[in-house]
């Protein structure tokens, strides 16, 4: 499966799972893919961050959830400004999503 599939997916999973039991019943793993994926859904749909803003807060969300999992690409990412977050994004899309993919708890199904 591409980053991109897996983003949409992953991504949908826990939209759904936030919708039914709150933001509060996300793990730390999930709460940095969601954030990511309002990333990448701003980035394909709108080629910028602005669409971003319908889930404020995203950027800083990002960075604590990637340094509290001890995530140094991501975190990296999520630690720029967000002029720089968008120039860099697509190039470090796939190594961001490998290093996230490899931190998935394993009783997260």
């Amino acid at each position: 499966m591409t980053n991109e599939t897996w983003i949409i997916e992953e991504g949908d999973r826990i939209i759904r799972k936030q919708a039914e039991l709150g933001p509060d019943r996300l793990s730390p793993w999930e709460t940095l893919v969601y954030a990511l994926w309002w990333a990448d859904y701003a980035m394909r749909n709108g080629g910028s961050l602005k669409a971003a803003n319908a889930y404020c807060g995203f950027h800083a969300t990002g960075l604590r959830a990637a340094q509290q999992l001890m995530l140094p690409g991501t975190r990296n990412l999520f630690a720029l400004n967000l002029r720089r977050f968008e120039k860099e994004y697509l190039d470090q899309f796939d190594s961001v999503c490998d290093e996230i993919r490899a931190a998935k708890p394993s009783d997260i199904t």
